[in-house]
């Protein structure tokens, strides 16, 4: 959102007080397009990983998912993408639905890593879903080639 959008969006013409809170924003992630389900409900949790900790086994959410890295470095992976690492500052999202999230673990050996994920909630739905084994070899082929090494 440009300057001037922002102020037309958030009615500045209307506002006589500072005008700083037109630049103390600043933009991290724009993600498009998202699906979120119809009467779906959104949680923010605080995760906290030891040096070295592998997160969560392979799962699912059943909406979108949004993160912010506090400290340390995540290894992120999502079905059909290549295994990255996002460091402290980064983000990163994830659409939900039938998409894999194979990796949300600590890629520091020596220190903690500490994110935020706001994730929203079809109804009905548990936050998160384990996937089982028969289905990880299922759909293997959709698995983006792991790094050599």
């Amino acid at each position: 959102m440009t300057h001037d959008n922002a102020a037309h969006a958030h009615g500045a013409d209307q506002h006589d007080g500072s005008q700083s809170w037109m630049t103390a924003a600043q933009l991290l992630q724009d993600a498009a397009p998202i699906t979120v389900p119809e009467g779906a409900s959104a949680m923010t949790i605080h995760v906290a990983w030891e040096p070295g900790d592998p997160g969560t086994p392979p799962h699912r959410h059943s909406g979108p998912a949004f993160g912010y890295v506090i400290s340390g470095a995540v290894r992120f992976e999502l079905e059909g993408e290549p295994e990255r690492v996002i460091e402290a500052g980064g983000t990163f999202w994830e659409p939900g639905g039938d998409v894999i999230h194979y990796q949300d673990g600590n890629a520091l050996a020596d220190a903690p890593t500490r994110f935020v994920v706001t994730m929203m909630c079809a109804p009905g739905k548990p936050m998160l879903e384990l996937v089982g084994e028969d289905e990880l070899k299922q759909r293997a082929h959709l698995r983006a080639p792991r790094p050599a090494g």
